[in-house]
């Protein structure tokens, strides 16, 4: 495991190192908002966990469907409540 850790990471360097300064920038821009998309999806389960709590319902607060509101956005959110509803 630690031997792939280390292959993946120095491929990253090189890879990185082979960019210029618009590819790098362009590269950052899309995993900034990526990352920005990450928190608010993780924000928006913990806003539906605590009213869902009011009825009963339990969402799931973890990393696979912070991903999947993270993708899909509002269609994610969507298809979260109704897991969480009809489960």
């Amino acid at each position: 495991m630690k031997i792939a850790i280390g292959i993946v990471m120095s491929g990253l360097i090189l890879l990185f190192l082979l960019m210029d300064k618009k590819q790098m920038k362009k590269i950052f821009e899309r995993l900034s908002i990526y990352w920005f998309r990450l928190a608010f999806a993780f924000l928006a389960l913990f806003i539906m966990n605590v009213a869902a709590g009011f009825f009963g319902v339990y969402v799931p607060v973890n990393i696979a469907s912070g991903l999947v509101i993270a993708v899909l956005g509002i269609p994610g959110i969507a298809s979260i409540c109704a897991l969480a509803f009809f489960l």
